[in-house]
């Protein structure tokens, strides 16, 4: 599995951040880069995380992402780094 970007948006409560890492560590999924900025109360983050250590096939990993996601609150997504690539070049 190559790297995989993910993001997540919604309105800002305690814990997101803790949250999404602790699950990613919990998997083996380690976290490249990550930025994230609050705009008046709404939380937007990105993630570039590298899953090859991980167990969790990509599906696995992106159905309970969506299930955390939804858990707390924020809209969390997925994508392969060459499908984001592809879809933001200019």
């Amino acid at each position: 599995m190559k790297k995989t970007i993910i993001t997540v948006v919604g309105k800002d409560a305690v814990g997101i951040i803790a949250t999404l890492c602790t699950y990613l560590a919990d998997n083996q999924i380690n976290v490249e880069d990550i930025s994230q900025t609050i705009v008046q109360g709404y939380f937007n983050m990105m993630m570039i995380v590298d899953a090859n250590s991980s167990s969790k096939s990509f599906g696995e990993m992106v159905r309970e992402l969506e299930h955390i996601g939804d858990e707390i609150g924020v809209k969390i997504r997925c994508q392969h780094e060459d499908i984001f690539n592809k879809m933001h070049r200019i």
